[in-house]
């Protein structure tokens, strides 16, 4: 089971916000509730980028792990690419390519070279973060798109991305890309699914927002109403990686992070 908090939405300035600790705290109490009714014999809580990030971080933890009454465990980028390669790869081995997760608050990278994860990298910047910093609204405005492009392509090339890493096929995980997935199917119609998202299907979900908000808006309340305000932003940082990185298509994996935390 999960919901989205959209801790990302709660940083100013760099610092997570009171109302940001009550939020996780509101969550995790409702997940620790039904934990208990199940008879869990263990609980573990971790957090990702949001916590790792804020400079409160400290703070913050000790108030949720106070407000909880249990451990907060704070896994670094490379802990948080490495553990989603390991879910990703639970059904089916990936031998060659990059796996790709966009996340709230960072987002991921990991390359794949003959079945083992290599090089691992972690962006500073999710689609939930980049819908806080540059939307006004719930969709970006054509400036914002492009200032949320501008700023992830900055990161990329911070990171090196281009330079490091270069792959025809990505495989992703998380929200950010299912969220796009969920909206290319509303677009194809009822009874469509996706594997994969090739460019020109990206291309086809931003150009859709461009010419006719409405239509888009509508759509996306139907594909994916949890994660509305992140859709656009995330559609924009997967179609950049696309480019920086040579990708054709994105294939989806059903397995991620939280497996891949458990596995090990």
């Amino acid at each position: 089971e999960s919901q989205v908090a959209g801790l990302s939405a709660y940083v100013r300035e760099g610092s997570l916000a009171a109302a940001g600790v009550e939020r996780a705290v509101a969550a995790l109490r409702d997940e620790l509730a039904l934990a208990r009714k199940l008879g869990c014999a263990r609980t573990q809580v971790f957090a990702t980028a949001v916590l790792r990030n804020c400079s409160n971080r400290e703070e913050a933890v000790a108030a949720i792990e106070e407000r909880i009454g249990c451990a907060v465990d704070v896994l670094s980028g490379e802990e948080e690419a490495r553990l989603g390669f390991v879910g990703a790869t639970l059904d089916e081995p990936i031998e060659e390519g990059v796996l790709v997760d966009i996340g709230g608050g960072s987002t991921e990278l990991t390359a794949i070279e003959a079945g083992r994860g290599a090089l691992s990298l972690s962006i500073p910047q999710g689609c939930v973060s980049a819908y806080a910093q540059f939307v006004s609204m719930i969709l970006p405005e054509p400036e914002g798109v492009r200032t949320i492009r501008e700023a992830f392509k900055a990161h990329l090339e911070a990171a090196g991305v281009a330079r490091s890493l270069k792959a025809e096929t990505l495989y992703g995980i998380g929200g950010g890309v299912r969220a796009a997935a969920k909206m290319r199917c509303a677009m194809a119609g009822a009874g469509a699914a996706a594997d994969s998202l090739g460019v020109a299907e990206v291309d086809e979900v931003l150009a859709l927002l461009a010419a006719d908000r409405s239509a888009f808006a509508h759509l996306a309340v139907k594909a994916a109403p949890d994660r509305l305000h992140a859709l656009v932003p995330g559609c924009v940082m997967l179609r950049s990686l696309m480019g920086a990185l040579g990708a054709r298509t994105m294939r989806f994996c059903r397995y991620g992070l939280r497996e891949g935390y458990l596995v090990e």
